[in-house]
């Protein structure tokens, strides 16, 4: 009996100049774009807080949270809601602006290999990028990206955010 599965589905996002790429299990919901509630004083990434499903959902920009500018919304935009992969979001859900729709991809282990020509900083979101076949997606650490939007998030009182 095999250990790992022969190959795993994933949700390939585009972002402003790369993609971003999250395992289909983590993904609640693609969603079309709706401006977020904007939250003072948070940073530029963390873009507001959006009603999903009757909840509260923070919103930022993927790009953002590594320090490259926040690409503005186009008609292409949509949402991605990302089920939370620890209890630090209060919500449960974290939600990501996509610069369009997100591509459902099958992925093969013998198709698939990390990019050691780049390497990311330890308090970065991104986990390591990969090659398989023509793309090089960055794959995301979901738990530090949590850790920013859950630090972000309570400092700021009376944002809404319960229930």
């Amino acid at each position: 009996m095999q250990d790992r599965p022969a190959e795993i589905y994933g949700l390939m996002v585009p972002l402003d100049k790369e993609r971003l790429l999250v395992p289909r299990g983590c993904v609640a919901e693609v969603v079309g774009y709706q401006t977020p509630q904007e939250m003072t004083g948070a940073p530029p990434w963390h873009l507001g807080v959006i009603n999903w499903n009757g909840r509260k959902v923070p919103m930022v920009s993927f790009e953002g949270c590594c320090g490259d500018d926040v690409a503005p919304p186009t008609q292409r935009s949509r949402v991605v809601v990302l089920n939370a992969v620890s209890e630090q979001v209060q919500a449960g859900y974290i939600a990501i602006l996509s610069q369009g729709f997100p591509q459902l991809v099958r992925i093969s282990p013998e198709f698939v290999k990390v990019n050691a020509n780049r390497s990311f900083a330890d308090d970065s979101p991104i986990v390591c990028q990969i090659q398989m076949l023509d793309e090089s997606p960055v794959v995301p650490d979901l738990d530090r990206l949590e850790a920013m939007v859950a630090s972000e998030t309570e400092a700021l009182p009376g944002d809404g955010l319960e229930g």
